[in-house]
């Protein structure tokens, strides 16, 4: 015999059976998708939540001071008219991020963050504020190591950007606007975007990220929170975010970063050339057969091509056998080229073809503000 409250039990079990069978199975599976939705949106969510606590403390905020002269120089030349144009000085002030790749206070910035600063003052993550000093700079990739007086330091370690997918998830954080700390995500848009006019070698990641002014130079990171990209510039009809941002691979980057701590500049070959696009049209007026390369508008006399007995307006069509696609493959490829090396250039000159092996240069690096900026390859 079943007491009363067994009964009572049994009698309930029964009825949430009855429901259930009651109950449409269309219904049923719609509960299930919701739920196993929620799940994946919450398990996407904590994701989010463990990058950002595992980035943010080694993500800093830049602020740069740089002061204008009031008397233009020339002025001073002609001391009777300075009453006529007496301009007071000015500092203009400018934003921007970074990140630490040391404990020691080796901060990762945008070139264009800190350019031309007399002062740069870096805030941490936990609100100590430093005064700090440009290690090295390399302007061709827009990239700056500045270093902070502090030991002890929370940093951010480099992935692998060759691995990254169209639409895989990305983190960015910075401080747009002046927001220190800002988190923002989206997917990679597309990678390999070249042809913006933002760097001599570009190879740039596209996101859709929230990037907005003061984002330039912080990291770009994955879901493992590992730095696969440094936030760079945005394209951007109103200024502000669009969902189109740029930023430059860590299989770049890292590798410059690494030279200008050690050396202070960045080694790179040098072809001795000024390159053009070849058009059809173009190949058409030179009488050139090849539909792929780089034009030789002009070379740097005493330079590797020119030793090597390059000629203008020939095409640069394939290099050690590859196809040459356009000035940036070309400058990619000499970037990527110790310098020393000889290479093999397929070279059309009118119909005719022929090989020429060019020994690679060392590329000029200038200092900032100092001398002349080596234009081509």
């Amino acid at each position: 015999m079943l007491s009363k409250g067994q009964l009572s039990r049994y009698g309930s079990v029964l009825l949430a059976l009855t429901l259930l069978t009651l109950l449409p199975w269309a219904s049923w599976g719609q509960v299930v998708d919701r739920n196993l939705a929620l799940a994946t949106a919450r398990q996407l969510s904590a994701a989010f939540a463990t990058v950002a606590s595992q980035v943010k403390p080694a993500v800093v905020n830049i602020s740069t001071t740089t002061i204008i002269p009031g008397r233009p120089p020339l002025l001073s030349l002609f001391p009777e008219l300075s009453r006529f144009f007496e301009i007071p000085e000015r500092a203009i002030t400018s934003l921007g991020s970074g990140f630490l790749i040391s404990p020691d206070g080796l901060v990762v910035t945008n070139y264009h963050v800190i350019e031309g600063a007399q002062q740069i003052k870096v805030k941490l993550a936990d609100g100590r504020e430093f005064m700090a000093t440009v290690h090295a700079s390399d302007i061709p990739s827009d990239l700056a190591i500045i270093r902070v007086a502090a030991q002890g330091l929370s940093y951010l370690t480099w992935g692998d950007s060759s691995r990254l997918q169209v639409g895989e998830w990305v983190v960015a954080v910075g401080s747009p606007l002046g927001l220190s700390q800002t988190v923002t995500a989206g997917i990679v848009s597309a990678t390999g975007r070249t042809g913006l006019g933002l760097s001599s070698y570009e190879d740039f990641i596209q996101t859709d990220a929230a990037i907005n002014p003061g984002n330039s130079g912080g990291p770009l990171v994955n879901l493992e929170g590992k730095v696969i990209g440094i936030n760079t510039a945005i394209a951007s009809k109103s200024g502000g975010s669009e969902g189109i941002s740029f930023a430059v691979p860590s299989n770049i980057a890292q590798p410059v970063c690494r030279q200008l701590i050690v050396q202070k500049y960045v080694t790179r070959a040098w072809l001795g050339i000024i390159p053009q696009e070849l058009t059809a049209e173009l190949a058409r007026r030179l009488g050139v057969s090849t539909d792929h390369g780089v034009v030789v508008y002009n070379l740097y006399r005493n330079g590797p091509a020119h030793e090597a007995g390059l000629r203008r307006f020939e095409v640069l069509a394939d290099c050690n056998g590859q196809p040459i696609s356009g000035t940036d493959a070309l400058s990619r490829l000499i970037a990527n080229t110790p310098p020393g090396t000889a290479v093999q250039f397929t070279v059309w000159s009118k119909n005719e073809a022929r090989t020429v092996v060019v020994t690679l240069g060392q590329r000029p690096h200038p200092q900032p503000r100092q001398g002349r900026v080596i234009n081509g390859l």
